[in-house]
């Protein structure tokens, strides 16, 4: 086959993969105490490859493909904390590509496991702000391509349609009692899904706001807040694939409403409740993004305002047996969540939150 022919075949079975699948669903987290408001997570770990970075991920391979950048026996290099790993490893090897992912060494081996499993293969890196590096260069040595979730992630995209998660998420809640959402939360890993988010809601000229829950640790919170502040020298945190030591290229601070920062022990402990409450484990993220809207619930029952606001399910907890969902891993990081449980379950229970 000619270049121009492999591309075409190579997008066919992306878009017949997509075909397939079905939509994400959209779960009601009941709080009875709040009649008036109503949330729901937008559940992305039913995905194939388990987590909100399938869509990512699809996104990124049509972007390399149709500008020409994959190619027939074209390595596909990635740097990433594991989520868009794993995915990014699925359609590598639907399309017969080599697959390097560029991890940290601190991984949740459940993710190693599941690149391996879909026929990637891991570079590891002591520390995360050296896998931009690492990934470049393994790109250059092996005449590939660097993927480069963390620059094309906003751009890849079509924030307008074409497996858009905001366009899913409108969709689906166009028959519940607050169709149009006072606040979508989600976190920032790249800035992809707030940057998508935040654009289709402005496109559509609904009234949404967008929130972005971020990790104590992280840059992006920071950098909202004053521009000029690009980078933090210590990590980001313990909550895998959200907050980032320096700002991403795709995060787009303006089209975000608020920030929430949220520390790890509170992201773990939402995470915990969350998923005894669903009656399936979720992932640290998803607790990050609960806290953050048990804030906005509760305020906005405090100012009498009815409304929904729909947050983000990110992946499956399965991957995090051995790190926020094991006693022993939270005893050695020194966390003790029982303090933010009673938190989060006092606001489940009754309604009435204090964030801090």
């Amino acid at each position: 086959m000619t270049k121009r022919e492999w591309a075409s075949w190579a997008i066919g079975r992306i878009e017949a993969d997509f075909n397939r699948s079905a939509d994400t669903h959209l779960i009601p987290l009941p709080v009875p105490a709040l009649p008036d408001v109503a949330i729901y997570l937008k559940d992305e770990s039913s995905h194939p490859t388990g987590s909100l970075k399938h869509r990512l991920a699809r996104s990124l391979f049509l972007y390399g493909l149709c500008n020409g950048w994959i190619c027939d026996g074209t390595p596909v290099i990635e740097a990433s904390s594991g989520s868009t790993a794993v995915s990014e490893a699925y359609f590598a090897r639907m399309l017969g590509l080599r697959f390097i992912a560029v991890v940290p060494r601190s991984t949740a081996q459940a993710k190693i496991d599941a690149i391996a499993f879909y026929g990637g293969e891991c570079h590891y890196v002591d520390h995360p702000a050296e896998m931009y590096g690492a990934a470049q260069s393994l790109a250059a040595d092996l005449g590939g391509h660097y993927i480069d979730q963390f620059t094309y992630a906003e751009r890849a995209t079509d924030w307008r349609a074409n497996n858009n998660i905001a366009e899913s998420i409108f969709a689906q809640m166009a028959y519940e009692p607050y169709p149009v959402p006072q606040w979508i939360v989600c976190g920032a890993g790249t800035g992809g899904t707030s940057a998508t988010i935040g654009r289709f809601a402005r496109y559509n000229r609904h009234a949404t706001r967008i929130c972005v829950a971020d990790p104590e640790g992280s840059v992006f919170h920071r950098h909202w807040a004053d521009r000029s502040i690009e980078r933090v020298e210590h990590p980001s945190g313990c909550i895998e694939g959200i907050g980032r030591q320096r700002v991403e290229p795709s995060f787009l601070p303006d089209v975000v409403d608020r920030m929430e920062t949220i520390t790890d022990a509170c992201s773990i402990a939402a995470t915990h409740e969350v998923s005894e409450r669903l009656g399936r484990r979720c992932g640290g993220s998803t607790g990050t993004n609960v806290w953050a809207c048990a804030t906005l619930a509760s305020e906005m029952a405090a100012r009498g305002i009815k409304g929904s606001i729909v947050s983000i399910l990110c992946d499956d907890g399965a991957r995090y047996a051995d790190t926020i969902f094991d006693d022993g891993w939270l005893a050695q990081k020194g966390f003790d969540i029982a303090r933010e449980r009673r938190k989060i379950a006092h606001f489940f229970d009754t309604g009435t939150f204090a964030a801090g």
